[in-house]
């Protein structure tokens, strides 16, 4: 099962090494990590807590033991962060495929990938949400600016504008 949740991405490695350090080392239920989670780097609400949990689930940082919840015994490392992005992220795949097929002169857009994965957004996801759309556009920005973090997404034309509005990306090196 592929994870849905993709925070913001931070602005390097170490940043996301960071997130991985507010997880407890000792097991604790979700609503522990969540409140360790938000105190250590600073999060706005639960919800964003929650987020970043699975999220670092999914890249194998943080691990769901019967004992609850704990930090893995592993680095954040680019390689580590592509297999979890390829593998364990809901429209990873998708994203790399329209990534490798992009170009200069056509790149993909956070829109572009939100219209090709937009039939395919769980349904209780747009019962529950009134401008779901929105969201699952956002979630598409984000998660180009994760796989260009790790270099499988480069990103096209002026970098100072905000994921939602750039111009788009194209395969990154490590694609």
């Amino acid at each position: 099962m592929r994870l849905k949740p993709v925070p913001e991405p931070p602005a390097d490695l170490d940043a996301l090494r960071e997130y991985q350090r507010a997880v407890p080392l000792v097991p604790g239920t979700a609503d522990d990590c969540c409140a360790r989670l938000r105190r250590r780097r600073d999060l706005p609400d639960r919800q964003t807590a929650n987020d970043w949990l699975a999220f670092l689930r999914a890249l194998d940082l943080a691990e769901d033991t019967s004992r609850g919840f704990v930090r893995a015994d592993a680095e954040p490392t680019p390689e580590r962060v592509r297999e979890g992005l390829r593998e364990e992220v809901l429209f990873g795949p998708e994203a790399l495929a329209a990534l490798r097929e992009a170009s200069t002169d056509d790149p993909l857009t956070a829109a572009d990938l939100f219209a090709a994965t937009r039939d395919r957004v769980p349904r209780h996801d747009r019962a529950r949400d009134p401008d779901w759309e929105a969201t699952w556009r956002g979630r598409a920005a984000r998660l180009l600016g994760w796989l260009a973090l790790v270099d499988l997404a480069a990103p096209v034309g002026d970098s100072t504008e905000s994921p939602e509005d750039a111009p788009g990306y194209v395969a990154g090196d490590a694609l």
